[in-house]
Parts: structure tokens; C-alpha cells; sequence
């Protein structure tokens, strides 16, 4: 277990006050009445990381060993990019949505399980709120999904659970009423706009568990820009506390010389993993922390830690939203959303085919929690 400082400034005293958080694999705890429980012996040696020798990392990153295969299986981008499907394809969709049903034609059941109980929305960004596009410095989302976002906030507590960098996402949403939690959720930052949602402990929240890395995290993203200089198409984005190589833009034989690539960089740092997301391979901070553990985090901030009247609901495309699916799942408590065309492993429990479907699916909870919304876009049309 290792402790965590979360700082809280309350923006009308001027008073800045320190929460201590201790972290461990199954829970969060945030409180300012008690210390926290003493860190087992050894946790200061690296208790709070996650032990990957240098060899996983070579061997996590090996192309003979099915990882190019693996890249290769990334969701595709584009409708036009799917294969065609045949019979025994057909078979294995209905399968699929057999398990994981569309949530749109689903609402109605999920509506008559949350009631009596407190939606908590977690909306991932790209691929969910936005389309997947080639450029990921422009993947802006649409104003009539601006719109919805902004009046499911005034519904329910919503934060965005992202990779991105938390300023660029911001940037992409400009909603300061929503809770945003950047780099996979270690750069969380709560509302700086009025919300009934939002508490006073809440206000000015900030939580960034990997600090210590952004020196490293920095020097690595040099060396990698360097590096993918020599791969048409290969982008390095910078989000604070992690980075992804974008090769959604690399010509597929090129993918073996880019994973070679990030191997030599990566060999030197053995405190940071790998992991691998649409086209995305994203280089993190070894540290036990993740989306799940930032939508638990959360769920903390806001009082409903142990709540049995809470129904959270996570909507996400990709393979780290999967850590929020899970946590769900174990928790027994509301459920996940998977967005995807294509069947896919996956720990959610309903799915939706793309960001058109998860902003309908949106409009319909702000309708049901607000039917005179629903009257008066009747009237609109």
C-alpha cells in the first residue's frame, strides 16, 4: 500500500488543505479525520508498483511472439477497413449480442435497475464521444454531443475517463462541470464550475498518483520522437503522465520496425509498461493504477464508496476501459458499455456500435430524468 496526496483548495477561504490517500489493489480509501493505515513492511521500497522485470517488458514487446498479431487485431477505424463477414461470422455476432445486447434496446431494463439509486456517469473520450480518426490532435467531437454531455451533467455526476492528456481532453469538451481524469486516470481534477453534484471537499479536487514519473515520462517521449522519425506515419503524443504511439497511419509492414523501435527505447526504463489500446501503443508508469481504479477513486470523492444505492455506469471503446468494466463487475454495481462494431473479449454487459449510439443512448437518460426534454425537442422538430 502506498499513500497518495490529494490536493484540495477551497476556492472561496483560499484554503488549500492535504488529503492523504492510501492505495492498494482493491481499494481506495480518502479521508481527512484519520491516518491512514501504516504501509506494510517493504511497501517504501515500491510497494505501490507493479513488479515487471526487464525481461516481461522484451517479452511483452516480442513480434515473433503474436504481438504484431495482436496490433494487427486493433479495432479497425473506419467502417469501409471491416472484412466482409460470412455465415459463420454472422453466427458468432448474434452470439456475441446475445451476450452483450445493445443498450438502446436495453434501456428500458437498465432504467428499472437503477431506479431508487444514483446514476454516476464515466464516459470515455475517443471512440465513444468522438469518432476515431487519423489524426488524433483532431478527433473534436460534435456540438450536438457537446450539448448532451453538458445536460447529462446537469442530471447525474459525469466525469471523462481518458488517455489523453487532461488539458487536451478538456480542450475538446470545454465543460467545466464535469469531473476529467486524464492519462488513464492519473491526472484526476474535479469540477471548477458550480454542480449540485459536486461537494464542498470536492472543490478544486486534484489527484495525480504518478508524479514522480513525469521526469522520466518526459525524457522518454524525446527519445521516442526521435525514434519515430524514421516510421511514415508514426505520431508521439505527449499526455503527461503516459505516451502512445499512434501507428493507425504506419503502413502495416512498417509495424514490426516501430515495435523494434519502442523496444530500444523502453529496454532502459524498466519502470514503465506497455500496454496497448486502438492502434495505440501506450507507454505507462509501473504504478497499480488504471481506469478502474481512478472510476473507483471517484466514486470515493463523491460519497459513494460504500453505497449500495449507486449505479455507476461506464460507456468506453477501447482495451483499458476494460479495468472500469471489471471493477463494475466485482462490485456488483451498475454496469459497463462497450463500444464497438466488431464482437470483442470484453467485461461490459451491454454495447453500442458507435459515438452516435452512445450520444442517443445519452439523450435518452436525459430524457427519462428530464421528460419535459423530450416535449420540447419534439417541438424543435
Amino acid at each position: 500500500m502506498t499513500n497518495q496526496n490529494v490536493v484540495v483548495s477551497d476556492t472561496k477561504s483560499g484554503i488549500n488543505m492535504s488529503i492523504t490517500v492510501a492505495v492498494s489493489n482493491s481499494s481506495i480509501f480518502a479521508t481527512t479525520a484519520q491516518k491512514p493505515p501504516p504501509a506494510p513492511a517493504g511497501a517504501a521500497g515500491g510497494g505501490g508498483y507493479i513488479s515487471i522485470s526487464r525481461k516481461k517488458i522484451l517479452k511483452d514487446l516480442d513480434v515473433n511472439g503474436g504481438w504484431i498479431e495482436s496490433m494487427r487485431a486493433s479495432s479497425p477505424t473506419h467502417v469501409k477497413s471491416l472484412p466482409s463477414f460470412s455465415a459463420s461470422d454472422d453466427h458468432r455476432q448474434n452470439s456475441w449480442m446475445h451476450l452483450h445486447p445493445s443498450a438502446l434496446d436495453m434501456f428500458d431494463q437498465i432504467i428499472e435497475a437503477s431506479k431508487g439509486k444514483q446514476i454516476v456517469m464515466f464516459l470515455d473520450y475517443d471512440g465513444t464521444l468522438s469518432p476515431i480518426v487519423e489524426d488524433p490532435d483532431k478527433a473534436f467531437m460534435s456540438e450536438a454531443m457537446r450539448k448532451t454531455v453538458k445536460k447529462l451533467a446537469t442530471c447525474f455526476p459525469t466525469a471523462i475517463v481518458s488517455g489523453r492528456c487532461r488539458d487536451k481532453v478538456y480542450g475538446f469538451i470545454r465543460l467545466a462541470e464535469l469531473y476529467y481524469a486524464g492519462s488513464h486516470g492519473m491526472d484526476i481534477k474535479g469540477p471548477t464550475k458550480s454542480s449540485k453534484f459536486k461537494k464542498a471537499v470536492n472543490q478544486g479536487l486534484l489527484f495525480q498518483p504518478a508524479s514522480e514519473f513525469l521526469p522520466m515520462i518526459d525524457e522518454v517521449y524525446q527519445q521516442l520522437v526521435q525514434k519515430m522519425k524514421s516510421t511514415p506515419g508514426a505520431k508521439v503524443e505527449n499526455n503527461k503522465f503516459c505516451i502512445s504511439v499512434h501507428f493507425r497511419c504506419v503502413d502495416e509492414k512498417q509495424w514490426n520496425n516501430l515495435a523494434q523501435e519502442v523496444k530500444s527505447v523502453l529496454k532502459e526504463y524498466p519502470m514503465l509498461r506497455l500496454t496497448q489500446g486502438r492502434k495505440v501503443l501506450e507507454i505507462r508508469p509501473t504504478i497499480k493504477w488504471d481506469k478502474g481504479k481512478a472510476l473507483e477513486f471517484l466514486l470515493e470523492s463523491l460519497g459513494y464508496a460504500n453505497c449500495s444505492d449507486v449505479f455507476p455506469i461506464y460507456i468506453g471503446d477501447d482495451r483499458t476501459d476494460e479495468d472500469a468494466f471489471k471493477v463494475l463487475r466485482e462490485r456488483n454495481q451498475g454496469f459497463g458499455i462497450l463500444v464497438s462494431k466488431i464482437p470483442k473479449d470484453t467485461h461490459a454487459s451491454y454495447s453500442l456500435r458507435e459515438p452516435s449510439e452512445v450520444m442517443y443512448f445519452l439523450q435518452r437518460l436525459v430524457q427519462w430524468k428530464r421528460p419535459s426534454l423530450l416535449r420540447r425537442r419534439h417541438c424543435r422538430v
